[in-house]
C-alpha cells in the first residue's frame, strides 16, 4: 500500500488508551507503550515501520474470519457511512474500521462487499469483531514480549556481564 497524498502516516490511536493505566500495550490501537509516547517524535519511516506492522496482523486476523468479496463496494460503503479509514492500508484493516464503526448495523455482508468464512458464518458480527479485536491484542502482546522485553532482557544480562568483568 502507498502513503497518503501528505506522504505522513495516520495515527492509529483510536482514543482509547489503556497504556496510561500501565499496559505495556495499548489494547485500543494495539502499539507499545514507548510508540504511543514518542509518536510525534518518530519519522515518517519510523511510523510507516508500526503502522506496517500493525497492519500486517489485523490483515491476517481479519482475512481468517471473513472474505472480502468486493473491495469497491467495501470502500464505496466506507465512504458513504463516513466511516474513517486509512486508504493506503490493506482493505482488511478497512474491514475491521467497518466492523468496529457498525458491526450491530450490518444486517447482509454481502451488502458492504464481505462474507463470513464458513466456520463464522453463524456468528453474530460482533463477535466476530470482538474475537479479531482480542486476538490482534495477544498477537501484539505476543510480539512486545518476544522481542521488545526479550532483547530488553538480553542487554541487561550484557550489561551486567560487561560490569562484573571490570
Amino acid at each position: 500500500m502507498t502513503l497518503n497524498p501528505y506522504n505522513t502516516v495516520l495515527t492509529p490511536c483510536i482514543g482509547v488508551c489503556s497504556t496510561g493505566i500501565g499496559d505495556s500495550v495499548c489494547r485500543g490501537c494495539k502499539r507499545f507503550e514507548h510508540e504511543v509516547i514518542q509518536w510525534n517524535g518518530y519519522t515518517q519511516s519510523q511510523k510507516q515501520s508500526i503502522d506496517n506492522r500493525l497492519s500486517a496482523q489485523l490483515s491476517n486476523v481479519v482475512s481468517q474470519r471473513l472474505l472480502i468479496v468486493d473491495v469497491e463496494l467495501l470502500e464505496s460503503q466506507l465512504k458513504s457511512q463516513q466511516i474513517r479509514y486509512a486508504e493506503y492500508r490493506d482493505p482488511y484493516c478497512w474491514l475491521y474500521e467497518l466492523l468496529r464503526a457498525g458491526a450491530t448495523q450490518i444486517t447482509a455482508s454481502d451488502d458492504f462487499g464481505f462474507k463470513p468464512r464458513s466456520a463464522y458464518q453463524n456468528t453474530p458480527l460482533t463477535d466476530i469483531r470482538d474475537i479479531i479485536d482480542m486476538e490482534f491484542y495477544v498477537l501484539s502482546v505476543a510480539h512486545y514480549e518476544r522481542y521488545i522485553l526479550a532483547n530488553s532482557a538480553r542487554a541487561n544480562c550484557v550489561s551486567e556481564a560487561v560490569t562484573s568483568n571490570e
